[in-house]
């Protein structure tokens, strides 16, 4: 081994690990003094570590991690590469800098990540390289030890995504092969929940690039009891398995990796990709094209590179999101893309950037979309003006798109000197004309409610009422069917920001659940001052959408939602499903520190 040869480390490791802190502290100190880059995750349940720097410091830190005892059986994967360029690559990729993180869960197993992930103890069993390359060469003949034995009850599936399986995938051909063909790993839940039948009853055989995915997956297809027992699973991925059988075996193509070296191949030099636009053989990834709707790595070879600089993947494609979906833009504003009656208000706070085509590699990742649901009796204008700073301090990360709800109000005002409506005159002064002040509207209204909105203004039946939210219990599906509308035209959007009534409508679209994920489609709602409306029919179970909740602590502050009524909506949610920020102001969203940092933290788990 030559002093100066360079190499890559992968490990993981699932483990109860009794001080974080501790080891935090031996990483940190460890990988810097031996010079080592990459990214190093510790959580709860253990460790998820891909390093780079010379071999002899990789087999230095190998010797101390081993003399931990959390680290008995683990599988070190050493390999050789050429040293990381200081390119966008290496850079991407983490390699050029060290990152050492605590973190809730090693790999995002679901679109959920607050949901408890399955039991890792609960895994499928391990198939050495070996073991399973005899599986497949016998397509299911009798092994020793409860492996498959019918060849008809034998199915192969790949917990990787998309863009990796491009590249490189098994192909055996007695064996029929599932790719569930998914952008990112937290959707491979929602892949076997609706493909379960065609796992139930048989001998799974699964793989990824080095195990780790598979320790989860296979555990969670397991969890759903009798007919998914037989679950076996590629010890150590398709590393090990080239490793083994370096002419390829039945591995076809590159194993995509993530790190500077991009894929590493077999000695059979054929290639599995094509190019996204020509069809023409292409498996390199090292120009880092990404398509310009969900930003997933694209093959678009050197000529086509030349000629575009703009590409929609596969996946979009099938979903209907074609270049003739992209927004355009005219003096700097967003055109029109609706029928104003159909959609009154469209604010965003970067005009649409998400949406533009932009040069590759030079390109940020892909913002989260949140939709912005305001409170009742307000519109979008006012809920962006008071979301101002919130917006500003998301920049980097999220997109705010503020839209007025579906139902109009009448003018109306208290006659008494504390009218809070800013458009609504003191007792005994002449009431302003209705068309010098902004529309205000609601997505749920009373049940005597008429739907017409005249033009004059009228006193109000009775003083405020804090508890009047109670019985805005009506109009519901005339806001469902508008928000589809909205996701269809609009979309996608990553989650819901709902503040107030926008909260307790955002919360009823959770607890729906999986009736309304053909249309819309949640990965997260930020709930600030929500509540819970009587309505039993949609409080049958836990809600399983992960959630943030904002609410003030103190109930003499926030005059219209009490923090029990916001802590009672949380608990509607699953366990582990919910975040609660609790503040000392009253309805507001609060963008100091530290409320603004936990905000922060919540929304990059879905980055």
């Amino acid at each position: 081994m030559s002093k100066d040869e360079f190499g890559v480390l992968l490990y993981y490791k699932f483990a109860s690990i009794p001080d974080l802190n501790s080891l935090f502290s031996f990483y940190h100190s460890n990988c810097n003094s031996l010079g080592l880059l990459g990214r190093v995750r510790l959580s709860p349940n253990g460790v998820n570590v891909t390093v780079g720097g010379l071999l002899l410091a990789l087999e230095k830190h190998i010797e101390a991690v081993k003399s931990n005892s959390l680290f008995q059986g683990t599988d070190f994967k050493v390999a050789s590469s050429h040293h990381p360029l200081n390119d966008k690559v290496a850079v991407e990729c983490g390699f050029t800098s060290l990152s050492i993180r605590v973190v809730k869960e090693l790999v995002t197993f679901s679109s959920y990540p607050l949901l408890n992930p399955p039991e890792v103890s609960n895994a499928g069993r391990h198939l050495s390289a070996a073991e399973f390359h005899s599986v497949l060469q016998s397509a299911g003949q009798l092994m020793k030890n409860g492996s498959p034995t019918d060849d008809n009850q034998l199915v192969l599936l790949d917990a990787r995504n998309l863009y990796e399986t491009r590249i490189g995938k098994f192909h055996a051909p007695s064996v029929e092969t599932l790719d569930p063909g998914i952008r990112q790993y937290s959707d491979l839940p929602s892949w076997i929940d609706d493909n379960s039948e065609q796992l139930r009853g048989k001998h799974v055989l699964m793989y990824c690039t080095g195990g780790i995915r598979c320790e989860m997956a296979s555990a969670y297809i397991r969890s759903k009891g009798a007919g998914f027992e037989n679950v076996f699973q590629l010890y150590g991925g398709i590393q090990r398995y080239l490793e083994q059988f370096p002419d390829g075996g039945f591995f076809r193509g590159k194993n995509f990796v993530f790190d500077h070296r991009i894929s590493v191949g077999s000695s059979d030099t054929s290639i599995m990709g094509a190019c996204l636009i020509c069809g023409s053989s292409y498996d390199n990834y090292s120009s880092r094209c990404r398509c310009t709707h969900c930003r997933i790595l694209v093959l678009i070879c050197d000529s086509c590179q030349i000629k575009s600089d703009a590409y929609v993947c596969e996946l979009c494609l099938k979903h209907g999101m074609d270049f003739g979906s992209i927004p355009s833009v005219e003096d700097g504003e967003l055109a029109t893309v609706l029928d104003k009656n159909d959609l009154k208000t469209v604010c965003s706070d970067s005009k649409i950037s998400s949406h533009l085509p932009s040069r590759n590699g030079n390109a940020a990742p892909r913002k989260l979309r949140i939709l912005c649901l305001h409170g009742f009796r307000q519109n979008a204008s006012c809920f962006k003006g008071r979301s101002a700073s919130l917006a500003k301090k998301l920049k980097s990360i999220a997109e705010l798109v503020f839209i007025d709800a579906p139902h109009e109000l009448p003018f109306i005002y208290q006659s008494s000197t504390e009218a809070k409506n800013s458009c609504a005159p003191p007792t005994g002064q002449h009431a302003p004309p209705p068309e010098n002040c902004k529309r205000k509207y609601a997505w749920l209204v009373a049940s005597d409610f008429g739907g017409k909105v005249e033009a004059d203004w009228k006193i109000a039946n009775q003083p405020f009422d804090p508890l009047q939210y109670q019985g805005q219990t009506d109009g519901f599906d005339v806001s469902l069917a508008y928000l589809k509308k909205m996701f269809s035209e609009q979309g996608p959007f990553d989650g819901i920001l709902g503040f107030s009534q926008g909260a307790a409508m955002a919360a009823l679209l959770c607890a729906q659940g999986d009736k309304l994920k053909a249309e819309i489609d949640l990965r997260f709602v930020i709930l600030c001052s929500g509540f819970a409306l009587p309505l039993a029919d949609f409080w049958q179970k836990p809600i399983n959408c992960p959630s943030l909740h904002i609410f003030g602590s103190d109930p003499r502050k926030d005059r219209q939602i009490t923090s029990h009524t916001s802590r009672y909506l949380a608990s509607r949610f699953e366990d582990g499903c919910s975040v609660i920020i609790e503040h000392e102001f009253g309805h507001i969203i609060p963008t100091r520190s530290p409320y603004m940092d936990n905000i922060k933290d919540f929304l990059r788990r879905f980055l």
